[in-house]
């Protein structure tokens, strides 16, 4: 069995009081629906709608000290193209990557990770999803006709829930380096036969030390392989102001993917971006007009986390044997995905250009 390794893409099911279908989380409402019988059930009347989300101790966690309440186990299957890991409900046999559309079977691997603490409720159904993506693919202009036609009349979209770590952190920084400041000398040079003076910029330099200090909150980290990373970067900003206490009636409908980056490794990304802070909050504390940096110390203290989910909609289409993948911020509806290329509309275009451009030759030369 393992630990702190990639939890299972996960679905959660809850069944309608009034009639035992399967109840929905429905974004336009912010409430749990069931298509059978249009019952209607709102989450702020649960007792999920009032718990504040509590952050964990980031060094227990290495240490492996979290309380067990805080752990689950989960049984699940990886995708043998993109190595995504799927959870089967037990009658379940076979399904499709929602990742990459490729056909999976059930395995029986365990896993064990920390629970989610957060979540940031979809804002956008999947129509507006939907809309979205077809408006980005029609600005394509390269993108080959059967794909955009394939994707607007596709299956329909998937709601996921991404994994992500968020960091806090109080920081201590003592730095050593230099301002500079900008001062002119007066030189005469020789322009076009003449003497002529010109001013010269110069630096002069002065040794420098301090201390900053800062406090990050929700340092925001990927914690999913199963899609480019470029593309989840460009899904940002997030509204985390919004996020919710953890719990599965936000997920009815919807999967949710396991974290397959670390703990461990997602602090480090996570420092890193702080270390980017620190360094401008140190140029600013040194002032003047230039300056280096020598030497940066940082004290972490108080340092926590919380594995959260946030929500996108996600197209995997097969396209004359390539997979095409499309992703939709499910609070913003802000699109990436991959960019197909057509041969056959890049040519077009290059022999079109081809011809203005002779056309343009031939008219200036008869000009002449």
């Amino acid at each position: 069995m393992s630990t702190d390794i990639q939890a299972p893409l996960a679905e959660h099911h809850f069944p309608c009081d009034a009639c035992g279908g399967d109840l929905r989380f429905d974004p336009n409402g912010r409430q749990l629906v069931c298509d059978h019988c249009g019952n209607t059930q709102r989450l702020d009347s649960g007792p999920w709608g009032k718990v504040q989300i509590k952050e964990l101790d980031f060094d227990a966690a290495l240490n492996k000290a979290l309380p067990a309440m805080e752990m689950e186990e989960t049984r699940v299957s990886k995708c043998p193209n993109c190595a995504a890991e799927v959870e089967f409900d037990p009658e379940v046999h076979a399904t499709e990557c929602p990742f990459c559309a490729t056909p999976v079977v059930t395995d029986t691997g365990m896993h064990r990770h920390i629970k989610p603490r957060g979540v940031l409720p979809f804002a956008l159904d999947e129509a507006t999803a939907r809309e979205a993506m077809t408006h980005w693919l029609g600005r394509l202009w390269f993108a080959p006709n059967g794909l955009q036609e394939y994707a607007r009349k596709g299956r329909r979209m998937q709601g996921i829930y991404v994994p992500y770590w968020t960091f806090d952190a109080d920081t201590t920084s003592q730095y050593t380096g230099e301002r500079g400041t900008v001062y002119y000398e007066t030189r005469t040079v020789m322009r076009d036969g003449k003497r002529q003076q010109v001013q010269v910029p110069k630096v002069r330099w002065r040794g420098v030390r301090g201390r900053v200090t800062r406090f990050f909150d929700d340092v925001l980290v990927l914690a999913s392989t199963s899609l480019p990373k470029r593309f989840t970067d460009a899904l940002e900003p997030w509204d985390l102001g919004d996020m919710q206490p953890y719990a599965p009636e936000y997920l009815a409908g919807f999967r949710a993917e396991g974290y397959a980056v670390t703990l461990k490794d997602g602090f480090v990304e996570a420092r890193q971006k702080m270390d980017g802070i620190i360094a401008r909050d140190i140029r600013f504390d040194i002032g003047g007009d230039r300056q280096r940096i020598h030497s940066v110390e940082t004290d972490m203290h108080d340092v926590t986390f919380k594995h959260v989910l946030l929500p996108v909609w996600l197209a995997a289409y097969k396209y004359r044997g390539e997979t095409y993948r499309f992703v939709v911020n499910g609070r913003t509806g802000k699109v990436q995905g991959e960019r197909p290329w057509s041969a056959v509309k890049i040519a077009v275009a290059v022999i079109l250009g081809l011809v203005v451009a002779a056309g343009i030759g031939y008219v200036a030369a008869i000009s002449q």
